[in-house]
């Protein structure tokens, strides 16, 4: 089990990886599908089965898809205005994942996980997900299908010329 794990781990951190430094945004958004099944796999492994369908039916499967779809057809190949911003933002991400990188090996050495006694087994069944969203957060689960609905219809009213 530690050896998938940390299998897991390296590919998601390698993909992330992948994702910031490839050029092209189709195979950018393809190492951001691998990480979205890793971390699925990761999900498995600490027995939230229904987090990993989740994981890989909303993310991987649809968002991705979609965001695959919107870079081919808009052609995003060549970003314009970008090499002249190029070293200052390389700098910057630099520097952002040094101290997410510092962070997490202070998280990591603290242990402060393991430590908390939290038990993250339950957590993951369909039962316990939908007794969360149905008890603890019933009113924007109510709200966001209204919102998605306003979304839409503003979509539909700004694309439609005969009005």
């Amino acid at each position: 089990m530690a050896l998938l794990f940390y299998l897991f781990a390296l590919v998601v951190a390698f993909s992330a990886v992948m994702v910031i430094i490839r050029r092209n945004p189709v195979s950018s958004i393809l190492y951001l599908m691998l990480v979205m099944f890793s971390l699925a796999g990761l999900y498995v492994l600490l027995g939230a089965r229904f987090i990993a369908a989740l994981q890989v039916t909303v993310y991987a499967g649809a968002i991705m898809v979609l965001f695959l779809f919107v870079v081919m057809l808009l052609n995003l190949d060549k970003p314009d205005g970008v090499e002249r911003k190029r070293a200052v933002t390389r700098l910057i991400g630099f520097l952002v994942a040094g101290l997410l990188l510092f962070l997490s090996a202070l998280l990591v050495r603290s242990n402060s996980i393991q430590s908390s006694g939290m038990d993250f087994r339950p957590m993951g069944t369909a039962q316990a997900v939908g007794k969360t969203l149905f008890t603890d957060y019933l009113l924007p689960l109510g709200i966001v299908p209204v919102l998605l609905l306003a979304a839409v219809l503003g979509a539909v009213v700004l694309t439609n010329k005969k009005l």
